[in-house]
């Protein structure tokens, strides 16, 4: 189980099978039972307290689940305080996703460009990926005010992109996997930085 603090107020943790299996569950179960009643759940919690000093007493839970593959299984845990609140119980909200990530295209959108760089500086420490591997193959582009990341990549051959995909969509959102909608986005789109958009921006822009 390997745990990194995003802010003081989020986390994200990397569950692999074999932890799963020490804690007797599995990832269909993960998906489909009420997730704060596992095991697994309290362990990750605890944990985090340890690890990063992630408590979370008296604070609303949201937990969005990622499944990538059948091996891992990633957690983005935000706390969120309860004020008033005269009882340690968390409340908690869960979203579960599956993504699909196996196109030679993605298409990520931020609002602003600040959004894009809070995304490389939140990066530039992690240990779980290298973004050096494939960092020539993304660019990014200004279209009617909103910036798109371009990915150009099969994540066949490069299993790192789940990671990047996990800590790109804590500040953007993938909107395609479109070859046409690339295009669109060279014909029309304003260039902002057209190789290494990730490096660029962790080496001049990040904090």
């Amino acid at each position: 189980m390997k745990i990194e603090k995003l802010t003081e107020n989020k986390i994200r943790v990397i569950v692999s099978s074999t932890d799963l299996a020490e804690n007797h569950t599995d990832l269909h179960s993960l998906m489909t039972s009420s997730l704060e009643k596992q095991g697994i759940f309290l362990k990750i919690l605890s944990e985090a307290e340890k690890k990063v000093g992630f408590y979370t007493e008296n604070c609303k839970l949201l937990i969005e689940a990622f499944s990538t593959s059948e091996d891992i299984f990633i957690f983005t845990i935000t706390k969120y305080e309860i004020k008033n609140n005269y009882h340690s119980n968390k409340k908690i909200s869960v979203k579960r996703k599956s993504i699909n990530l196996n196109m030679p295209i993605s298409i990520y959108a931020f609002n602003t460009f600040d959004e894009f760089c809070d995304f490389c500086t939140s990066i530039k420490s992690s240990s779980f990926f290298n973004v050096n591997k494939f960092s020539k193959n993304i660019s990014l582009y200004l279209y009617n005010n909103t910036y798109y990341l371009i990915i150009t990549l099969d994540i066949k051959s490069y299993p790192d992109l789940k990671f990047l995909h996990n800590s790109i969509c804590e500040f953007g959102k993938l909107v395609s996997n479109s070859t046409v909608f690339k295009n669109k986005l060279l014909e029309y789109g304003s260039p902002i930085i057209k190789k290494n958009a990730i490096n660029i921006s962790i080496k001049h822009f990040s904090s």
